[in-house]
């Protein structure tokens, strides 16, 4: 089996997979150094199975933070945003709020934590996304830390791998 197809198959085994809240696990990443102390934090707006992101934004903005999530760009391009407010939100083209294009964006050596979605992930930082490729060409020159929330059921133990997949620098779990 390639690991393209592999991947596929992980994507299939994490669609099916029960919703499950990653509250405790969004107050163990407010709890990090790399967060209290960062003036600027990137987020997710989590849709579909992803865990609920609002509440952990809020938080975030009530703590003082410039909060940043990603706005995604012609030709698999990313690029990241403050959130003003939430209801400054609009969906993109493939559904996920983002802020709009008033925002500022906001450069990426000035992100000093960005907290980065997958669907499942490895003990050494290695996540499965959708397959567009967005986040693994964005961070490969982002300077900031990297953290993955990693839910009940999404944590494998070994991650198939391509040239260009980019690991988070810690995966939170639960135990």
């Amino acid at each position: 089996m390639t690991v393209k197809e592999r991947k596929e198959e992980l994507r299939r085994h994490a669609a099916a997979l029960p919703q499950v809240e990653a509250e405790a696990l969004f107050e163990r990443f407010l709890a990090l150094p790399q967060v209290e102390t960062a003036r600027t934090v990137m987020a997710f707006y989590g849709t579909g199975r992803e865990p609920d992101t609002v509440p952990l934004i809020r938080a975030l903005l009530e703590r003082g933070k410039r909060v940043a999530l990603p706005v995604v760009l012609p030709h698999r391009g990313m690029e990241a945003r403050q959130v003003l407010e939430l209801d400054r939100l609009v969906p993109n083209r493939f559904g996920i709020p983002e802020p709009d294009q008033d925002c500022p964006v906001i450069p990426k050596g000035e992100i000093e934590t960005a907290l980065i979605p997958h669907l499942m992930c490895d003990r050494e930082g290695y996540r499965l996304g959708w397959g567009g490729g967005y986040y693994d060409r964005w961070l490969v020159d982002f300077p900031g830390f990297t953290v993955c929330v990693c839910r009940p059921g999404r944590l494998v133990e070994h991650m198939p791998r391509e040239e260009f997949d980019v690991p988070v620098k810690l995966v939170l779990i639960e135990e």
